[in-house]
């Protein structure tokens, strides 16, 4: 098993958050959308560069930035 973060996955790809480095504001707004330590995640597209990274967290698509996609670790096989 490999561990990187969600920037480095490709699109369509899917992986289990193992960890989040990142602050308490970090944390509570990923974990408000259901992004914590054991769920699956599904990356669905980024934009080119640095734009938002768009995922799905169960039956739920969500935006975020790349710079707090950048702190969420992914367990890949």
């Amino acid at each position: 098993m490999t561990i990187i973060n969600i920037t480095q996955l490709k699109a369509g790809a899917s992986g289990t958050v193992s960890s989040i480095h990142g602050g308490h504001g970090v944390t509570n707004r990923l974990d408000s959308m259901g992004i914590r330590p054991g769920m699956k995640v599904t990356k669905l597209s980024a934009q080119f560069m640095r734009g938002p990274v768009i995922i799905k967290v169960g039956s739920t698509q969500v935006a975020i930035g790349y710079g707090m996609a950048k702190k969420v670790l992914v367990e890949v096989e």
